[in-house]
């Protein structure tokens, strides 16, 4: 399960994912990415089912990079717990998504391989997604491709 191994304050406010992606939106590792359409939570464990699900189509060939991080802790009130008395201990770790971020990035394979991947990666998470290469990339940027 990923988490960080120390944090600052053990429990945050709950945020806001308002806006377009201004960090983590070009492809820099791989030529094939997953790219956010719409602001959400992924927890670790839908991190680690994406990882799973493209690393086991793959077959072990190619590169994989996970380009989000778990960063922020979730708290939940114990079960038959009424209201008041604080807020409650930190439950799991979720990474924020707005639209633009990379999710995934995949590289040293063919596109359709990497097509397939990225797709079967995609319906375990909880957002929508895009598939996108890097040379459509750079065409949108005004660079030469």
């Amino acid at each position: 399960m990923l988490m960080p191994k120390r944090v600052k304050h053990r429990k945050q406010f709950r945020g806001s994912t308002k806006g377009k992606a201004t960090t983590n939106n070009k492809i820099a590792y791989g030529e094939y990415a997953l790219v956010a359409l719409e602001p959400g939570w992924i927890t670790t464990n839908q991190l680690e089912a994406v990882r799973v699900a493209a690393n086991r189509y793959m077959k072990r060939q190619g590169k994989l990079w996970l380009k989000v991080f778990p960063h922020k802790p979730i708290t939940k009130k114990p079960l038959g717990v009424r209201m008041g008395g604080g807020k409650g201990q930190p439950e799991q770790w979720v990474a924020v998504v707005r639209p633009g971020n990379l999710i995934v990035e995949i590289g040293e394979v063919s596109e359709e391989i990497a097509r397939e991947a990225l797709r079967l990666a995609s319906h375990k998470l909880p957002v929508l997604t895009k598939f996108v290469r890097k040379e459509d990339q750079n065409l949108e940027e005004g660079g030469r491709a």
